[in-house]
């Protein structure tokens, strides 16, 4: 079945915005917003129009979600509702409801301010030369140990959210694991998430030295480790 022309004006806007996707963009391409606004010279305010779309289930990625992106390009990512046909654009659901700046800075705040994946601050270097970090809100789907999925908010750069958009979190599996550790393995973990960070002991940082040894000095260290405990014993 072929689409409606989207030049076609008896077409509201949304769904010429729609129509224009699929004809001239095709899912998986990318588009800028000049050339959404040289398509739509007779539409003010053709991007609210574009993002409107996100109500009916159209994905429609920016730099924020995918940073490959330029600043000025968006990916057309998944085609929604067909808004064009009488009774969709009523029919569709919202997928879900915008986070409000109310919503944002509590999140933000709750988190300290870092990527809750990473750890990295808004502003920081990821120290491979590229950009510096960026934060924002996602939308993570935590399983209840009741039962009930819930979405929840969480503090993420702009590189954790690229491959995070489907992440899901077993509260009850990660509960299970927990009380599986020993009593000194829970003393630490509580430090670690009253302190909200994790400092490397001694222990690990001589382990992490010990990895970037050739082989004939790992060989000498293992030999001098084995002779002490021996020795102690």
């Amino acid at each position: 079945m072929s689409l409606p022309d989207w030049r076609d004006s008896s077409f509201g806007s949304m769904s010429r915005a729609a129509l224009w996707l699929e004809a001239e963009v095709g899912e998986g391409g990318i588009f800028t917003k000049t050339e959404l606004r040289n398509a739509f010279t007779d539409v003010a305010q053709i991007d609210r129009r574009l993002r409107a779309l996100r109500d009916y289930g159209w994905q429609i990625d920016t730099r924020r979600d995918d940073p490959t992106l330029k600043l000025d390009e968006q990916r057309y990512v998944k085609k929604g509702a067909e808004v064009w046909i009488p009774g969709q654009a009523k029919a569709a659901t919202k997928q879900k409801a915008s986070i409000t700046a109310t919503q944002r800075s509590k999140t933000m705040l709750q988190d300290n301010y870092l990527c809750r994946s990473c750890g990295i601050g808004a502003g920081e270097s990821y120290g491979d030369g590229g950009a510096a970090a960026q934060l924002d809100i996602a939308r993570r789907h935590v399983l209840l140990p009741e039962g009930a999925e819930e979405t929840q908010l969480v503090t993420e750069c702009n590189r954790c959210r690229v491959g995070g958009h489907s992440q899901e979190v077993d509260l009850q599996l990660l509960l299970q694991d927990v009380k599986a550790l020993s009593g000194i393995e829970k003393a630490a973990l509580a430090g670690w998430i009253e302190a909200d960070r994790r400092e490397r002991g001694a222990l690990e940082r001589l382990w992490g030295r010990y990895r970037t040894l050739p082989a004939e000095s790992r060989v000498a260290l293992a030999t001098a480790v084995n002779e002490d405990l021996a020795q102690e014993g």
